[in-house]
């Protein structure tokens, strides 16, 4: 068992970016743990950009909720290349079945730095939708995370 070590009430002397981006990672954890509810797309934003953001390779996640959007779980379940990621809409609705999901918010990265969705992510997006429509999941959002920013499927009207 790993001992928690408390948070820092407040900032005070100088940190390097590993530790910013350690204690950013640890603060959005507490924020974003199973049961909570996600109340907001920027919360879920800032989530996946700081747990996907640094990757070399591309990351396809998903974070499952249940019907009222509490967070059941949040996991990496694609990983790939410098230039994409083989996406299994089957193992998602697996993986969804199985955590008795409601609702599912997914999320990659473009390590190339780009965050505009490809024509290769909206794709995917609507293969994966039609195969969650059938076993009752609704898709929320699918936020692609690049070094130039993050985008959301749900705030550009893809979804």
């Amino acid at each position: 068992m790993t001992k928690k070590t408390p948070l820092p009430t407040t900032v005070s002397g100088t940190f390097t970016h590993d530790e910013v981006i350690d204690l950013a990672k640890r603060i959005l954890k507490r924020r974003f743990r199973r049961g909570s509810a996600l109340t907001s797309p920027a919360a879920a934003k800032d989530f996946v950009h700081v747990e996907l953001a640094e990757h070399e390779q591309e990351i396809f996640a998903c974070i499952f909720l249940d019907t009222r959007h509490r967070i059941i779980q949040f996991e990496k379940l694609f990983y790939g290349t410098l230039t994409g990621s083989s996406v299994h809409p089957r193992e998602v609705v697996k993986r969804a079945l199985l955590l008795n999901a409601g609702a599912v918010i997914f999320a990659h990265n473009h390590p190339s730095g780009a965050a505009e969705p490809s024509t290769a992510d909206r794709s995917i997006t609507r293969h994966l939708e039609d195969a969650l429509k059938l076993i009752e999941v609704r898709i929320l959002d699918h936020i692609v995370i690049g070094a130039e920013g993050v985008v959301s499927f749900a705030e550009r009207g893809f979804l």
